[in-house]
């Protein structure tokens, strides 16, 4: 985490040592919730080890996985985190997670006593922005094969531990057409 903050460029160390005092850990088994939707998320977590999933239930029952996420990024149900209302979607560990969980209260007050903590959250929200809107037209513009290729050559190493369904989820694209992209790629 102190790696990742200091990558912004923004914090002295001081201030960084002062966040990272705040953070708690916690581990999530495979499978575990971090945030359940209708629940209010008051949490920001940093994953250091293993890989959550983002999504949300449709009327119908169905799942539709919308984000996953990977070491060394920052994690939450941003608009319920925001709002404080009660969150819409669901995060999952897809694996073995290791966090460290700050508080939004003590985030907030954190930013505040800091010179340049609201301008870190600000550039944090704008990075999550900018990352929606590179979904958004990954879907309207690239062929799924295009976005296979796009998440496995940022992550490689992960792409064997997302179980097929949520994956195909992701991508946009039935598990049956995932097979067949696999299995067209890696040949």
């Amino acid at each position: 985490m102190k790696n990742h903050l200091l990558s912004f460029n923004l914090l002295s160390a001081a201030a960084i040592e002062l966040l990272v005092a705040k953070a708690k850990p916690r581990t999530l088994k495979k499978g575990d919730f971090f945030i359940t939707e209708g629940k209010v998320c008051n949490e920001v977590a940093f994953i250091k080890s293993g890989i959550l999933r983002s999504y949300y239930t449709s009327k119908a029952a169905e799942e539709f996985t919308y984000c996953i996420t990977f070491p060394d990024q920052f994690m939450t149900a941003y608009s319920s985190l925001i709002t404080g209302a009660p969150s819409q979607e669901n995060i999952q560990a897809m694996s073995a997670v290791e966090l460290l969980v700050l508080k939004k209260s003590e985030l907030d007050a954190w930013a505040e006593e800091n010179v340049n903590g609201i301008k870190l959250l600000k550039t944090i929200a704008e990075q999550q922005y900018i990352h929606l809107e590179k979904r958004v037209f990954m879907y309207q513009k690239d062929t799924a094969k295009e976005r296979y290729l796009a998440l496995f050559e940022s992550h490689p190493e992960y792409i064997k531990q997302i179980p097929m369904q949520y994956l195909a989820s992701f991508l946009a694209i039935t598990p049956r057409h995932l097979s067949r992209l696999r299995k067209e790629v890696h040949l």
